[in-house]
């Protein structure tokens, strides 16, 4: 069933004034993506949102053994409906970056982080960088914006793939990105040393059992020229979290599925299978602040959405699985920012590795 698309602008604006309200100085395109983001999501057909939800129940069972053509199905189901959820609060890249500057919402400080990390490819104005993972492609466009050249990326989300087209026709950069279908469980799509540089954010390292490591490494290790780097900003667990321990697994095991991932990896497995690949570690390190500031600021606004939705499903205007998702995220970002308190989990664990010369 879909609801109509009247209704959709409504509640779109009421999310965009609830953006506005909790957090305070918000772009145009930011509001604008927010009510085109509820317009899309209540009219999306119903077999995906029910996708979306036996997704959920999947990752809730941690991370998986099971086939990785299952998982990754799952995934992108997932994907196809949350990307519309998060982008109504302004989570559009699908990541939480370290608060850099408190006085910035996490639009901001996902700029700052950005810019940072692009710095660290060591690359010209001439490049051609890759985004693995690169959903909408927003980093793709907020990269080419930082340095110039080009940026191909890839996802496995079609539903995103097209977003991304159409967003880079619209700001005529077609010519300077490029983006396409592809798992990055398989051979990328690119020819040997087509990149200078290559990056990722919270897209890789969830998605890969121990024993897949070295052939995602392989694939990087491939595609970069002699002397390029990849640099990630990406979840993993820190050395403190225990395995052995309760409270670490139930934190573990409700904010997972928020992360949409079926696997959690240590630093060391991910940099030891990049050196296996051929690549020299230049960093790894925990994340340059914490993200759970940011975290809360989203809570907040998850739970004025959350009274909004309740209000407007007890008049028949909003249909009950969005209040399921809503709840599903809560649970998921209230685990995380406790994890992150912790220190058990980081979600901004930054690598930088590069491919040595001939």
């Amino acid at each position: 069933m879909k609801v109509s698309v009247s209704v959709g602008t409504v509640l779109g604006l009421i999310s965009a004034w609830a953006l506005f309200s909790i957090a305070g100085n918000v772009s145009w395109y930011q509001f604008t993506t927010a009510v085109g983001s509820v317009r899309n999501l209540l009219n999306l057909p119903q077999e995906d949102v029910q996708k979306c939800i036996n997704a959920y129940q999947y990752f809730m069972n941690g991370t998986h053994t099971s086939d990785t053509t299952e998982e990754t199905e799952h995934v992108r189901a997932y994907y196809a409906v949350i990307n519309q959820v998060l982008a109504i609060a302004d989570i559009e890249k699908m990541y939480i970056p370290p608060q850099i500057d408190s006085k910035k919402g996490l639009f901001d400080n996902q700029m700052i982080w950005e810019k940072r990390v692009a710095h660290t490819l060591n690359v010209g104005s001439d490049s051609k960088l890759l985004d693995i993972g690169c959903g909408r492609g927003r980093i793709s466009h907020h990269f080419q914006s930082i340095i110039g050249g080009k940026v191909s990326g890839f996802n496995i989300d079609a539903n995103q793939i097209q977003n991304a087209k159409e967003y880079a026709l619209a700001t005529g950069l077609q010519d300077r990105l490029d983006f396409k279908v592809s798992d990055h469980h398989k051979r990328f799509p690119y020819e040997d040393e087509s990149f200078d540089g290559a990056y990722s954010f919270q897209a890789v390292w969830p998605f890969f059992k121990v024993e897949e490591l070295d052939s995602v490494a392989n694939e990087m290790f491939r595609v970069l020229k002699p002397g390029s780097r990849y640099s990630c900003s990406e979840y993993l667990l820190t050395p403190h979290f225990n395995l052995q321990d309760k409270y670490h697994n139930e934190l573990h095991a409700r904010f997972l599925p928020t992360l949409a991932a079926t696997q959690s990896r240590y630093p060391l497995e991910v940099t030891n299978a990049l050196e296996r690949a051929g690549f020299k570690l230049v960093l790894s390190a925990p994340s340059v602040a914490p993200a759970w500031p940011l975290t809360d600021q989203k809570t907040d606004l998850f739970l004025f959405m959350r009274s909004i939705v309740i209000g407007l499903t007890s008049i028949g205007m909003c249909p009950v699985w969005v209040e399921t998702l809503v709840n599903n995220l809560l649970l998921g970002g209230v685990a995380w920012a406790d994890a992150e308190k912790m220190k058990i989990a980081d979600l901004n664990w930054q690598i930088i590795v590069e491919k040595p010369l001939k």
